[in-house]
């Protein structure tokens, strides 16, 4: 049966081009409440971050108050940090993130 020339055709995709865009960082905060353990778990699931430098961005929270997780464009930062933020409130927990522009 032979193949038809349409199913030889690449498919084109339109994906922006995030080399242009403002990049923003991804702040976590300290709480009192949410396990320390925890907010590993996120770091290393949401944010994909090895378990050594999860443990340095929490322990850095911790320390200060504040601290960077991630610098990525605005829409990829807007998305993770509503899919941490979700997790953790469907998981009973207040922890906060929030994004800046990179100066």
């Amino acid at each position: 049966m032979p193949i038809s020339e349409t199913a030889l055709q690449p498919i084109v995709r339109q994906e922006q081009d995030t080399r242009l865009e403002p990049r923003y960082r991804i702040l976590i905060y300290d709480d009192d409440i949410t396990p320390y353990d925890y907010v590993i778990r996120i770091l290393e699931r949401v944010f994909m971050l090895s378990e050594e430098l999860a443990d340095h961005v929490a322990a850095t929270a911790q320390d200060d108050g504040v601290a960077i997780v991630l610098i990525r464009p605005r829409h990829e930062a807007e998305k993770l940090i509503s899919i941490a933020q979700t997790a953790a409130r469907m998981d009973g927990y207040p922890l906060a993130f929030s994004m800046e522009p990179e100066d």
